[in-house]
């Protein structure tokens, strides 16, 4: 800040004083400058923002958060729609793990027996384990939340590996289970040591919200070790429980919803009134005259074609319904808030592929698969899958099926389909020719275990040579070995000219 004319005058005299004014008022400019979202008046009056810890702001509204994305995934189409897109990119067929120990026969027998229990794998005998995975994360997305049991079973119990896995819902969890433990302490039902590890958690024998298991005294929580437990949930601060990933939309969904109740109620009953008589004295009216139908009753509920009479009636008025504009504006609007609050694209949320091109939704689709990727790699792997796969190598070693409890695991998220698939498979080609990236890792990005493909490959090929079978470059062209036979018979026509461009036929003719 440049100095005034006082400060010059004062600097006449007095120099020292002088600069020493002028450095106190840059300090005094610097100190009341600041955020302009962290300003105190008449446009931000009304907002709140408490400094509360997020273990804090959970433990007040996560049950109201999951009822109420709940009711809106049963009843709301676009919450369903949302949490659906979000399930099917993240697991689609499934997850897969392959084992990567370096000793192939122990991987490929950790594999195979890894395959057969997958079947067996759930307690409620009803999924698989990729069933289960999309269980987990459908619960993850819509109740922000769900907790996975390890269940140890008999070696009598006939499964590949005594071992199955319980989905149990975040209420679960006593959320009353707060406060000091001795030198540790308890959040929302979840106990942790002094250094702030897990310790255990605090769980009910039934579902809370279950009549029948409340009156069996179902409301009592015991403590299970967190060995025990995978709590699988985006952790978007330094929390100990999750909340559902549409809580920034949930009144934008009910607002919209409420919005088209008022649309079609109001369009009905404009449909439904079709004239109204009035009287020819407005003195006989009174200020709320009596509205009956063409026989005389009282009208208490509007039906379609209907015409009202009102008392001494000698006039009567049509009904104009009035056209709704901006609906379809408004609508499109708040489905583009509803999508940015799921972090889903909009076009994936409603279906209308109106305003896209090839380019304008490959740029969507990119951004939206590298939030999955991050979501498969940060969140659902370390959380759900690393820990079932330990459990699942325990078990089969402490049954003595495996020599190690400690197997390596490589996962194998689901691909993702190409908007071109001509496009994609060149781009895999010439990563493969330039060296930046291996056969197993295409195979890989396709979800597939690639010593499987691999396997597969040369066992087709051997069935090949036996046959003495050649594959040409062309798809079109099978042949015998050493001989020139083809399945196109303009192929091995060397007349034939289905390569030459017909202007350059007519020039040779």
């Amino acid at each position: 800040m440049s100095a005034t004319w006082f400060d010059h005058a004062i600097a006449s005299v007095a120099p020292r004083m002088a600069a020493r004014r002028v450095m106190a008022r840059q300090a005094f400019e610097t100190l009341t400058r600041g955020y302009d979202g962290a300003a105190r008046g008449r446009r931000t009056e009304g907002w709140r923002a408490p400094g509360s810890s997020a273990d804090t702001e959970i433990g007040v509204a996560g049950a109201l958060l999951r009822d109420r994305m709940r009711d809106l995934v049963r009843n709301n189409p676009h919450a369903a729609k949302a949490v659906a897109v979000l399930v099917n990119n993240i697991i689609g067929a499934g997850i897969m793990p392959r084992a990567a120990s370096g000793d192939d026969a122990l991987d490929r027998k950790v594999d195979a027996l890894f395959e057969r229990w997958t079947a067996d794998c759930d307690a409620d005998g009803q999924l698989d384990f990729y069933g289960l995975q999309t269980l987990i994360c459908r619960e993850m997305v819509e109740a922000g939340e769900v907790l996975v049991r390890r269940r140890l079973r008999r070696s009598s119990d006939g499964l590949p590996v005594p071992l199955q896995l319980q989905v149990l819902e975040a209420d679960f969890l006593d959320a009353t289970k707060s406060g000091a433990l001795g030198a540790g302490r308890l959040v929302q039902g979840i106990e942790f040591d002094p250094v702030g590890k897990r310790r255990t958690y605090w769980l009910h024998a039934e579902h809370p919200g279950d009549a029948y298991g409340a009156l069996q005294n179902g409301l009592q929580s015991r403590p299970v070790p967190a060995t025990e437990i995978a709590h699988v949930y985006e952790k978007q601060r330094t929390q100990a429980r999750g909340v559902p990933w549409g809580a920034p939309v949930i009144r934008s969904l009910r607002d919209l919803d409420d919005y088209e109740v008022a649309e079609l109620v109001r369009k009905k009953t404009e449909a439904c009134v079709t004239a109204i008589v009035f009287g020819d004295d407005e003195a006989q009216q009174g200020i709320a005259p009596s509205v009956v139908d063409a026989d005389g009753n009282r009208v208490e509920q509007f039906e379609p074609g209907l015409i009202a009479y009102a008392r001494g009636g000698k006039d009567i008025r049509f009904n104009q319904p009035s056209a709704t504009g901006g609906y379809g504006e408004y609508k499109r609007a708040s489905l583009h808030t509803i999508s940015a609050g799921f972090r889903v694209p909009y076009e994936l949320l409603t279906g209308d592929l109106s305003q896209v091109n090839y380019s304008s939704i490959r740029a969507g689709l990119v951004e939206f698969r590298r939030q999955i990727d991050a979501v498969q790699w940060q969140l659902f792997i370390p959380m759900f899958c690393a820990p079932v796969w330990r459990w699942f190598t325990e078990a089969a070693w402490a049954a003595g099926q495996i020599p190690s409890p400690t197997v390596p695991v490589e996962w194998s998220p689901p691909k993702f389909e190409a908007v071109d698939p001509q496009k994609d498979a060149m781009a895999n080609l010439l990563s493969i020719r330039s060296g930046t990236m291996t056969l197993a890792e295409v195979i890989a990005r396709q979800g597939r275990n690639p010593d499987a493909v691999l396997a597969e490959i040369a066992a087709t090929n051997a069935k090949l040579d036996a046959l003495g079978l050649v594959l040409d470059s062309d798809p079109r062209r099978v042949t015998k070995s050493g001989s020139a036979q083809s399945s196109d018979p303009a192929a091995d026509d060397p007349t034939a000219d289905a390569d030459i461009d017909p202007a350059q036929a007519d020039q040779q003719d």
